[in-house]
């Protein structure tokens, strides 16, 4: 908020009443604000002070008038001591105000010894602001320069999620065919069960047949082979028979050669 006239006269009657000298640096002390507000604002209170203290400008009075005509040597005795005494005032107040002019230099030059000292530390907090703004600027530099390769990296890896996502929707694709093809796998080899399950049945009752068939092939071939045993018991013993009855047809055939030549032999005689 800035410090308004009214705020520094005040100010600097607080101070003149404090048996004090109102300085530019008492005045801030007590408003706050900028020594170019101040300035303009305290050399008008002095301005002002100056204007009271000088002496009273007035008129003669009347009785001073009738008798300037009547007496003229005594108002001109009186008008002399009149403007000796103003200009004693006058004088005065052109000392102080001279003093006060030589404060106000003596303040002036303090206060741009300290401006100076505030200058050069000002010129160094402004050397350490720009060291501080280079290397900022340097470092935004390197920021930007990451973020435009993180820029770049995002970009890329938008691409490979746009590629993973595309291989993902054919994985799913290709996973949907074969959850599919399972089923129809499955379905199919339930069939296949049901018909090898139908075959195996029906080859249970083939072997059943087979086996009670194979039964009755073992007896008859029992029964078979009894009857084998008997025909070849019988070939032993017809055999035996022929055997025996051989010797005898031998002997017996030479006495028939022998009755049939002397038959032979009594035709032709």
């Amino acid at each position: 908020m800035a410090v308004t006239k009214e705020q520094i006269f005040a100010a600097a009657d607080q101070i003149a009443a404090e048996g004090l000298r109102p300085t530019l640096e008492a005045v801030r002390q007590i408003t706050g604000g900028s020594y170019t507000t101040i300035s303009p604002a305290l050399n008008e209170w002095k301005a002002r002070q100056a204007t009271a203290a000088a002496p009273i400008r007035e008129p003669a009075p009347q009785a001073v008038a009738d008798r300037l005509a009547e007496v003229g040597a005594e108002v001109w005795s009186i008008a002399l001591e009149l403007a000796n005494a103003r200009l004693a005032a006058e004088r005065e107040a052109l000392d102080k105000a001279r003093a006060d002019l030589e404060a106000d230099r003596a303040e002036a030059t303090e206060l741009a010894d300290r401006l100076a000292g505030q200058v050069d530390e000002l010129q160094s907090r402004l050397a350490s602001i720009e060291a501080a703004e280079a290397a900022a600027r340097g470092e935004a530099d390197m920021l930007r320069d990451q973020l435009a390769a993180a820029q770049e990296q995002a970009h890329t890896a938008d691409a490979r999620a746009q590629e993973i996502e595309r291989r993902a929707a054919e994985l799913r694709t290709e996973l949907d065919r074969a959850h599919q093809d399972a089923n129809q796998a499955r379905q199919t080899l339930a069939e296949q069960q049901k018909a090898a399950k139908a075959t195996a049945d029906q080859l249970t009752a083939e072997l059943e047949k087979a086996r009670q068939s194979a039964a009755e092939a073992r007896e008859q071939a029992a029964g078979l082979a009894g009857q084998l045993e008997a025909i070849t018991a019988q070939n032993k013993e017809l055999m035996a028979a022929i055997q025996k009855a051989q010797p005898e047809k031998k002997a017996a055939a030479p006495r028939k050669r022998t009755t049939a030549k002397k038959d032979a032999d009594q035709g032709e005689g």
